[in-house]
């Protein structure tokens, strides 16, 4: 392991992140709100840090194995948190706490969405458009972006892909080269926003909350630039174009990249992931749209709108809002929290375990009903054709098995800072998911959670960015070994 090659990586990607501070001075400029010297101070701060760690190691060349990439993405993904609530704590407009303002940056970089501030509509509109920006790099991994664009890093680039894209079946790749897959990747998330931002235009946004809109959307992160989000537009055409494109940014982005290339849509109802995700959803759409009509909380076309939106929204750990589903009645707040655990396809921008880590537990758990009456038969689990080697099942199960046992142990840290168990219980799962929304006493925004809690949360969100392992193996001593 070669650290001054990891300081030369991060000093060029810091440096890379500065640019992103720029359109915030533009939106300062043309609005007038003042800001724009905060965003240049950020910008020096971040741009002197990044070239200290580089120049004096800019000679370093050596190739990056996996387990150099493991720490580069941790590390690269916490000190941009950090790096990216330097406008938040310059700025001074919301008064955040370094505390609130670290949590805000986490929470937009890993698209995750859960808030700390009140009266977000108040916001100075540079402040509003770096909130939307900081999703919109998260959706896809800035590592990604600095792989496709930075060619100069001389480095096996899937040491580093394999880090970012989530999902168990890490290995495939859409080119042959990792820049290429790097780059295919951007332009399709880049199609995606555009054309996300031209459908919220024409539905009668305005062009500033249409383009913060769409980075958020296709990032599923839940930023909006309002505190109703996008309930405050009260408009089903909206709310329409939004489940649409949550619902193709939870899909794998390969399945997108193949309909670009061969110019067909029939994989996408092939796909043994995609088809399970739009069941998943309309499923649960019916039940939560019968039980609001049931319960008589809504007219009956009014709860199925809402239905569709908050089940969607949810379940891709979009986490947008037009309607307060913590305060629907029985059991349904719960019932879209856990479906949160599901998530997106792998290879999307979506959080949770994944649709493969659900569909593969479901098979594996049939084999073994099956054993039960077979003793002596070998079972394979396929995913549609393809039958799933056992390395990868059993990973499977290690990550479920860890993902549990981190998700209680962090419940009980939040509970132990004298949170409840609902709003705990919903703090943790909504972070660790990326998901955003939560229950109890944090159902409006986590601003007033102690700040030891919000840390704890702040982890978990960075755990279930990086899909927890990436991070677990930087504490194991093994890997500290030559």
């Amino acid at each position: 392991m070669s650290l001054r090659m990891i300081l030369r990586i991060l000093g060029l990607l810091l440096m890379l992140f500065s640019l992103t501070m720029m359109p915030p001075i533009l939106i300062s400029l043309l609005f007038a709100d003042g800001l724009w010297e905060a965003f240049a101070v950020a910008i020096g701060i971040t741009v002197v840090t990044g070239a200290a760690m580089y120049l004096p190691n800019r000679t370093a060349r050596k190739e990056l194995r996996t387990r150099d990439g493991f720490l580069i993405a941790a590390l690269f993904w916490s000190v941009l948190g950090l790096f990216g609530s330097l406008p938040f704590m310059l700025a001074e407009v919301s008064a955040l706490t370094i505390t609130d303002a670290v949590f805000e940056s986490f929470s937009g970089l890993t698209t995750t969405g859960a808030t700390v501030i009140t009266g977000i509509e108040f916001l100075p509109k540079s402040i509003l458009y770096y909130r939307q920006q900081l999703q919109w790099l998260g959706g896809m991994g800035i590592v990604v972006l600095a792989v496709a664009i930075l060619p100069t890093l001389g480095v096996g680039g899937m040491a580093l892909y394999r880090t970012e894209i989530p999902g168990p079946l890490k290995d495939s790749k859409l080119t042959p080269r990792i820049t290429e897959t790097a780059k295919a990747l951007w332009y399709i998330y880049a199609s995606l926003t555009v054309t996300c931002f031209l459908a919220y235009l024409a539905a009668g946004m305005d062009w500033f909350d249409a383009l913060g809109h769409s980075f958020s959307t296709v990032a599923l992160g839940g930023f909006s630039t309002y505190d109703a989000s996008i309930g405050n537009f009260d408009s089903a055409t909206i709310e329409l174009i939004g489940v649409g494109f949550m619902i193709v940014s939870a899909m794998s982005f390969s399945l997108h990249f193949v309909a670009w290339r061969e110019k067909r849509l029939t994989h996408y109802f092939q796909d043994p992931e995609a088809r399970f995700l739009l069941l998943f959803l309309g499923g649960l759409t019916v039940i939560t749209a019968i039980s609001l009509w049931y319960t008589d909380t809504y007219l009956t076309a009014v709860g199925l709108r809402h239905a569709l939106f908050e089940v969607v929204s949810v379940a891709t750990t979009a986490g947008f809002a037009v309607a307060d589903f913590s305060a629907w009645p029985g059991a349904l707040p719960f019932l879209l929290f856990v479906a949160a655990f599901v998530g997106g396809c792998s290879g999307s921008t979506g959080g949770g375990m994944k649709v493969i880590r659900i569909i593969l537990i479901l098979k594996q758990g049939m084999r073994e009903v099956m054993r039960l009456i077979h003793p002596n038969a070998i079972i394979a689990v396929k995913i549609g054709k393809v039958s799933v080697p056992d390395g990868i099942a059993q990973a499977v199960w290690g990550f479920f098995s860890v993902y549990v046992m981190l998700f209680f142990l962090m419940l009980v840290g939040v509970m132990a800072t004298g949170v409840d168990q609902v709003t705990a219980w919903s703090t943790v799962a909504s972070s660790l998911n990326n998901l955003g929304p939560a229950l109890g006493e944090a159902s409006s925004h986590y601003g007033d959670l102690p700040t030891l809690a919000k840390w704890i949360l702040l982890v978990a969100m960075l755990l279930g960015r990086l899909e927890i392992f990436t991070v677990l193996v930087l504490f194991t001593p093994a890997f500290w070994r030559r």
